[in-house]
């Protein structure tokens, strides 16, 4: 069978004209191949994190600035929504950061403007490579050459109620192995009572939406995009597995197996009714799960990959990369950075603030019994993704995408077969106007 590696992987990106208007790559690119590169750096190290990690990024740069006396630190925390932007703003001003902590799902935008220094030497010579998280590595690659190192992931998976599932006579291993057992196990959980469901999605938030959903299609070695690079479009109408995800959804909705509010869950309260006790079947992630509920809660769930419609597994590869600019002006402290924010002792501590290492060897013994939640992502790294494309904004965080209209319109309007030919023509649209 063609691995999803394999097959996904073909689905990379191409540069989109205008996407980063007036983003230039004439930027000079630092010497990572000079003597000492990334060793005994001085003065100051200016870093760039998204808003919605800064508290992670916070506390990494206090240690590192306390580790030793040489080297200082920076950070710039910049809105989510104004990243992409302003980072394109400052290489086009000659005036960018020696370090941008970005959104892996953005990586690629700036890869493919030559905007980000190649890393693949440095990162060759770190004797952990092969334990960094392939599909974060893969949205910081072009042509065999690697423009960015992961520092923390951000994960989809199943969160099963042990609880309710006890009550309920579900086990939740032969839940996953397909969408008949997954509706099996849901249509039990749903006998539980009227203020229990079985399951809860976030219907109007097309990101958190596309996070625990997309997983549940790549889990079947499938996507909804396909095509080599420059040639991408969807691979929507005649996809029966996005056909039969679309199927088990709206099912779930029909049954009432779903809270009525889901129709209009914008994420802003995601996961209280699963926190309260009130859901037995959870796609989300461990901040939300884990970090925002106290050890009793915590007895009470248990963790499993995404799955397809006929079994397999998957999660979405979410979190941020560390990229250096062309144009840094202290490219060998921001490496000396880089290297320290992968070390075992930062990567261990991750979870504390809602985040799961990219290195797998960071699950030991004494991490598993600390962060038991938080091991399965490390034990199966080879099984998560995320799609490299630079239509990804456009297609799947957009309230006016055509993921989020496509999910809608098959799951609460039932018009399935419509609402897969109307994406179809919109990603295809979309896609090519990417790659023009």
């Amino acid at each position: 069978m063609l691995t999803r590696r394999r097959f996904l992987g073909a689905a990379t990106a191409t540069a989109a004209a205008g996407l980063l208007p007036g983003c230039s790559s004439v930027l000079p690119e630092p010497d990572v191949r000079a003597a000492g590169f990334g060793e005994s750096a001085t003065g100051t190290v200016r870093v760039w994190c998204r808003a919605a990690t800064q508290t992670g990024l916070t506390a990494l740069v206090e240690k590192f600035n306390k580790s030793q006396d040489r080297l200082t630190v920076e950070l710039t925390p910049v809105l989510d929504a104004q990243y992409v932007t302003k980072l394109a703003t400052a290489i086009r001003g000659r005036e960018v950061p020696d370090v941008v902590d970005i959104d892996d799902i953005n990586s690629m935008l700036f890869i493919y403007r030559d905007a980000f220094t190649d890393l693949t030497e440095p990162l060759r010579a770190l004797d952990f490579r092969d334990k960094l998280s392939p599909g974060h590595l893969r949205l910081a690659t072009k042509t065999d050459r690697v423009y960015g190192v992961p520092y923390l992931a951000d994960n989809s998976m199943f969160w099963f109620n042990t609880e309710l599932c006890d009550k309920a006579g579900v086990d939740p291993d032969q839940a996953i192995k397909s969408f008949d057992d997954l509706l099996d196990a849901a249509r039990k959980l749903g006998k539980l009572g009227d203020d229990i469901y079985a399951w809860s999605f976030p219907a109007n938030s097309p990101g958190a939406l596309g996070f625990v959903v997309q997983p549940m299609i790549w889990a079947a070695d499938t996507d909804l995009i396909k095509g080599e690079i420059g040639q991408q479009s969807g691979d929507i109408v005649g996809n029966d597995v996005v056909q039969r995800m679309l199927e088990l959804h709206r099912q779930l909705w029909v049954d009432g197996l779903v809270p009525r509010a889901n129709f209009s869950d914008d994420a802003s309260r995601w996961g209280s009714d699963f926190r309260a006790g009130k859901v037995g079947i959870f796609p989300s992630n461990y901040s939300v799960v884990v970090s925002a509920s106290d050890d009793k809660f915590h007895q009470k769930v248990t963790p499993r990959l995404l799955s397809g419609p006929d079994g397999g597994s998957a999660f979405f590869d979410g979190g941020d990369n560390m990229c250096i600019p062309r144009g840094a002006e202290n490219a060998s402290g921001a490496w000396e950075f880089v290297r320290f924010a992968l070390d075992l002792p930062q990567q261990i501590d991750l979870p504390a603030g809602g985040y799961t290492p990219v290195r797998s060897d960071a699950a030991t013994a004494d991490f598993g019994k600390k962060f038991p939640l938080a091991t399965l992502p490390l034990e199966r790294i080879e099984e998560g993704y995320a799609p490299t494309t630079l239509s990804y904004n456009l297609l799947y965080n957009q309230p006016d995408g055509p993921w989020l209209q496509m999910f809608r319109r098959a799951v609460f309007d039932g018009e399935v077969e419509a609402a897969m030919q109307e994406a179809q023509q919109s990603y295809d649209r979309i896609l090519a106007q990417g790659q023009a």
